[in-house]
């Protein structure tokens, strides 16, 4: 994720919210840990001779991505359903709660 892509105050590597400091330049990772990974991929990266933009993500952050795309469509599918049978407003609000939940939780490439 880039500066350019990144919701404002996400943290470069998880995407988690990232506090806010009094004053100094803004922070962009959540937790040290965080930082030391991105470190990690940019020389991984580097040494690879991969564009400096690549992201390389194992098999298990591929199948847990692909998991919380598979649950965003489902919730989807639940509010169609809902509104196509004429659910109530707040079988609605519920559902689209749901949805937006499980989309942020998607946004988090890891």
């Amino acid at each position: 994720m880039t500066d350019r892509t990144r919701p404002p105050g996400s943290c470069l590597w998880c995407g988690r919210p990232v506090p806010e400091i009094g004053t100094g330049r803004r922070r962009r990772y959540c937790r040290q840990s965080c930082r030391q990974r991105a470190y990690e991929q940019r020389n991984t990266t580097r040494e690879a001779g991969l564009p400096e933009d690549a992201v390389v993500l194992t098999a298990a952050e591929v199948e847990s991505l692909a998991d919380r795309a598979y649950l965003v469509r489902c919730a989807a599918e639940d509010v169609a359903t809902a509104v196509a049978e004429g659910a109530d407003v707040a079988e609605l609000g519920r559902l689209c709660t749901d949805l937006v939940s499980l989309a942020r939780d998607a946004e988090r490439i890891r």
